[in-house]
Order: structure tokens, then sequence, then C-alpha cells
């Protein structure tokens, strides 16, 4: 650079200060006579000085970047304290305070590391290599790769070597661009910022505002659908300063905390951690006495973790039940969805936590919350935690001897999605081994909607679950003329019986089915099911020889099947 432009230029006066301090510097570090094994030391990390700031002065915009205008001044600074120090130290018979030296030596020696590491990581971001006109700038969208991870590498520059300033301004534009809508920047940032650095400053940065923007940062990154990101938040620790803070946090932050710690369990792999973090706790009591919000990431949380078996105990000692099951009854509907799902896996897993939930009375909550929540998903979740729960003789005779839950039940056979369907007839065929006829004909209803889940092949299980429901309904004499009569179920269970669908059905099951129908010897139910074409089918099944065919086709021909198989021999 020409003297006039180094006149103008700040920076080039620095810069030439430091290389002529430096050069002086490190000639006099190998003449000293004292202290010699620290300015050994001293000495490697002069000439890897020399060395960057080498690379600085052949770097095309070094001038232009702003981080320097801290940075030269500090380091000259350190250069001057240097020089006094090793002219102090040229006398072999050092007459000074011996620690005092000791200690002025390495205060600067540990100056000049830090520097170095500032230096270093300036140079290898590349940003002195690019004009400054797109620095902080935030991309346009639609901007290349290349422009967004210069953007985020010189971003993550300032923040790591700026002040409080070049800080926040840093952590603004990193809000800005998480927050902007691109799915791939959180896996970008991972890759090319340093996320380590981002975790260090939620516990250890004394500015409020950096620290509440560095956990904003995180928690965007932990809660991003990009799996490196969230990859990268657990990987670096960033789990236990979130449970820190979800501790003892504002309303707000704790909010931000519990929805990232939701979205790091959700992998299994990370789960198991936060028991290492102390985290189970903190969960609990955030369920019990958050916001709503909080309440409601904190059940998601434990919802993630209640399948890891360590973790399991402790939930169970640490009283999560019964929060959970207020939380159930008091919750946002997600907060409820999350928490019946968590109560399900808890009851599925043993006798020792469906205790636990049976003394909170949680299964009359369970059956009196379905006849109002709006959700499915919700609704899924509480009757698969009744399911569990009915595992339990005390629990199965409650359930078996309530008839609006078993209407209920029946209502969702007939008008639910697919997975209430399948939960409630596998959970009416476990019951009904106990209902009272009277509540079986409260259930005739749904008795054609098993009718036709008897022809799903899928999942597997519902067409068992289905014929077993109907096999035990159809032990009540008005059941089985009120089936007949449903000239739509009578035609599925005829179809049914039909040799080439048996691929799709089974054949045990509809002649289970027609054997239950006449097996009360009613004539009406006879003429119905030959005129709806059962015979032949039947006749097929007895000589293929299916388990309960014959005795099937005795009932439906009015008990002359000795007859036609001696017709049958005969011929």
């Amino acid at each position: 650079m020409h003297r006039a432009t180094a006149a103008a230029n700040p920076l080039q006066t620095l810069l030439d200060l430091i290389n002529s301090t430096l050069s002086l510097l490190l000639r006099s570090s190998l003449t000293v006579h004292s202290f010699v094994g620290r300015w050994t030391a001293l000495n490697s990390k002069l000439a890897s000085l020399h060395s960057s700031v080498a690379d600085i002065s052949d770097s095309p915009h070094w001038a232009q970047n702003p981080l320097l205008h801290t940075l030269l001044p500090q380091l000259l600074s350190t250069l001057q304290r240097l020089t006094a120090l090793a002219d102090q130290c040229t006398d072999a018979e050092f007459a000074g305070g011996k620690l005092l030296m000791q200690s002025d030596l390495d205060m600067a020696s540990s100056s000049l590391t830090n520097q170095l590491r500032d230096l270093d990581l300036l140079l290898r971001s590349g940003v002195l290599h690019q004009s400054n006109a797109i620095v902080l700038s935030h991309p346009a969208p639609g901007s290349d790769k290349e422009d967004l991870a210069f953007f985020i590498r010189d971003l993550f520059t300032r923040l790591q070597i700026g002040g409080v300033e070049f800080k926040k301004k840093a952590l603004e534009s990193l809000l800005q661009l998480l927050n902007g809508g691109d799915d791939k920047s959180p896996g970008l940032v991972a890759r090319e910022g340093n996320v380590a650095y981002l975790i260090h400053l939620l516990d250890f940065h004394q500015q409020p505002s950096v620290r509440e923007q560095a956990i904003l940062a995180v928690c965007l990154l932990a809660s991003a659908d990009d799996e490196s990101s969230r990859k990268a938040v657990f990987e670096e620790g960033g789990l236990g300063p979130l449970l820190r803070i979800l501790e003892s946090g504002s309303t707000h932050l704790k909010e931000k905390a519990v929805m990232a710690v939701e979205a790091l369990t959700a992998d299994p792999e990370n789960a198991w951690a936060v028991s290492a973090y102390g985290g189970v706790s903190v969960l609990i009591e955030a369920c019990r006495s958050g916001s709503p919000a909080t309440r409601t990431h904190a059940a998601g949380a434990i919802r993630n973790i209640a399948n890891v078996e360590e973790i399991k105990i402790a939930l169970g000692e640490e009283g999560a039940v019964p929060v959970l099951i207020q939380l159930l009854l008091s919750g946002t509907i997600t907060a409820q969805e999350k928490s019946a799902n968590c109560i399900a896996i808890l009851a599925s897993s043993d006798e020792y936590f469906r205790a636990l939930i049976i003394r909170e009375r949680a299964l009359q909550r369970l059956m009196h919350l379905i006849q109002d929540l709006p959700s499915s998903d919700t609704l899924e979740h509480v009757l698969r935690a009744i399911t569990s729960l009915s595992a339990s003789d005390s629990c199965s005779k409650i359930l078996s001897s309530s008839t609006l839950f078993l209407v209920q039940l029946a209502e969702f056979i007939k008008q639910g999605n697919t997975t209430l369907q399948q939960i409630s007839v596998s959970l009416l065929a476990h019951l009904l081994v106990h209902v009272s006829d009277g509540n079986k004909r409260a259930l005739g209803s749904c008795m054609g909607s098993l009718v036709k889940l008897m022809e799903s092949p899928k999942p597997v299980g519902l067409q068992a679950s289905a014929a077993q429901s109907l096999l035990s309904l159809l032990t009540v004499r008005s059941n089985r003329k009120e089936l007949v009569r449903d000239e739509k179920s009578v035609m599925r269970l005829v179809q049914m019986l039909d040799p080439k669908n048996h691929e799709m059905v089974g054949s045990d099951f509809p002649v289970a089915v027609v054997a239950a129908v006449l097996s009360g010897g009613s004539g009406g139910c006879r003429k119905r099911l030959v005129a709806a074409g059962a015979y032949p089918h039947m006749q097929r099944l007895a000589e293929m020889e299916v388990a309960g065919a014959k005795k099937a086709l005795q009932r439906l021909t009015g008990g002359r099947l000795r007859t036609i198989f001696s017709w049958t021999w005969r011929e």
C-alpha cells in the first residue's frame, strides 16, 4: 500500500507498527537471559503471529473489516507489553520480583494466545478475501448456497471475536436467518457456523441481551426440522444448558427452551441424556407449574423419555403420574394429547405404573374425558391408556359395567377413523367377556360396522377382534335377529363365505358368525341367510373341511346335513 494511502488508513498504520514491534520482539526474545523457558514458548507464538499478520496483509479486503479496528489495537498493546518485559529479562541476574514477572509473562502469553486464535478464526472464515458489501446484510431471497455460507461464516466470526455490539448484531442477523422460513438455513448454520460457541453463550455470557439472543438461536436450531441442526445442538452439549434455562429462566425463555428440549428428546438416542443432566424433576416441575405453552411442551418431552427404562422409574418415583393426570384435565388440547399419550405408554409398561395411575383415579377421569374431547388424536391416546389399564381386573370390571362407556365405544366403531375403530374393537373384544346381556343389547347398533371391519385384512388382528366382539354380541337373541334384518351386513357376510374371497378374509371368522346367528334355531334367520346365497358357499366350505363349516351347514339346512351327504355319497 502506498504511503499516502497508509497515512489515510489508521488500520494500515497499526499494522505497520505491529510488524515493526513484532520484528524487534522476535529478535529480543532470543537474547533474554531470564525466564528462558517461558520466552521459548512465547517465541513460538510470536512466529505464528508473524505468519498470521503477513496473511492479513496479503488479504485483498482486510482493511475493510471492522473487527480489525478492535483486534489490532489490542494486539499492538500486548506486543508493547511483551517488549517492555523482554527488556527487563535481558539481564541474567534479574533483580525484580520473580513471581510478579512470571505472572506478567503468563498474562501476556494468555492474551497473545487469545488474539492468535481470533486472527486464525478471521483468516479461516475467508471474510478478508471478499468485499465488505454483503457482510452482515441479510442475503436476498434465492441467494445461492455459497453466499449464504459466507454470510454465516462472517456472522460467527463477528460473534466470536467482536465485542458486545458486534455480538448483538451478529445474533440479530442469525435470528433473522433462522426465522426466515428457509428449511435449509438451520442445516447450513450447523455446518458453517460454530454451534459449540453459541451454546457456550447460554451459560457464560454476562450480557443478558446477548445470552437471550443466543438462547433463542439455539432453540430455533434445536426445534428445526433439519436433523443435522438438532444433532449439532445435542452433540455440542446443548441439552444441559437448555434444561437449566427451563429451571430458572424467564417465562418466555422457558417456553423456548422446553420446546427445544422436546425436539431434541424426540430422537430416542438423545432421550437418555435427560437423566444424566438431572432433567426429570425439571420437566415434571415445568409440567406442574409452567405457563400453558411450557406445560404442553414439557408433557411432550416427558412422553419422549417415558420409554427409557431408567428414566421411566424416575418418572414414577418423582411424581410424574399425578401431574400428567392433572394436565389431562386442565391443559390445552395439545397438552391433553401428549399427557394422554404418556399415560398410555406408562400404563402399558408394567403393573407398577398401572397401580400408580389407578390410585390417582385416572380411569374414571379418562372415561369422563372421552365424552368431551374434540381431537381424534387425543381420543386415540386416551383409549390406548384405558386399554392398558383394562389389563387390571378391577378396571376391566368398571369398564364392562359402564353402559355409557360401552355405548361410546360402539359410536367410535361406527363413526371413528380407522385407528379409533381398531383400538375400540380390540378393547371391546376384551371387555365383552364380562358385559351383561343388557349392555350387549345396547351395543347391537355397532354389529353392522363389526361385520364391515371383518372384511379388512389390515391392520393385523382387526378381523379377529371384530369377529370376537360380534360372536359375543350374538349370544343375545335380539342381536341375532337385528343382524339378519340388516341386508348390507348379511350380503357382506355371505360374500365373506365365498371361497374366492378367502385370501382377503379367512374362512373361520364368517363361518363362526353364521353359526352364531343360527345358534338359536330361528327359522327366520335361516331363511334370510339362504335367500342371500349362503347355502352353496357353506356347502363348499364343508366339503373343504373348514373348521365349523359342517356344523354351520347343518344349522343352515335345518338338520338335514346327514341326508344331503348321504345323497352325495350314493351319487
